[in-house]
């Protein structure tokens, strides 16, 4: 993890923090797509489409969960560390599959 030093109003060194969610940690071309992605769930869950718009953002979570968890650093995705982005983006994708049938199958 990179350190920069931060500095107080007056100029003077304080404590080293580290980079979190900065502008050098994805790529916005990678991003606009996922939020396309989400874009279109919405207007698909909009017009009823309820599979399709979870199938959508499932899909979408788990390939950005597996281009972080193979690419490593050289990923476009980049939230936290790679642990912490690939758990929840692999969570995501199962849990909202599994809500989906849960409430579908009941």
């Amino acid at each position: 993890m990179k350190v920069k030093p931060r500095k107080d109003p007056n100029g003077v060194r304080a404590e080293s923090h580290p980079y979190v969610s900065e502008a050098h940690e994805g790529k916005p071309p990678f991003e606009w797509g996922v939020a396309a992605c989400v874009l279109v769930s919405a207007v698909l869950a909009a017009f009823g489409h309820l599979l399709a718009a979870t199938l959508l953002i499932s899909a979408a979570s788990i390939v950005c969960a597996t281009v972080r968890l193979v690419l490593r650093e050289r990923s476009p995705w980049k939230i936290r560390s790679v642990g912490f982005d690939s758990f929840f983006g692999f969570a995501l994708g199962i849990g909202l599959m599994a809500s989906w049938a849960a409430i579908v199958l009941l």
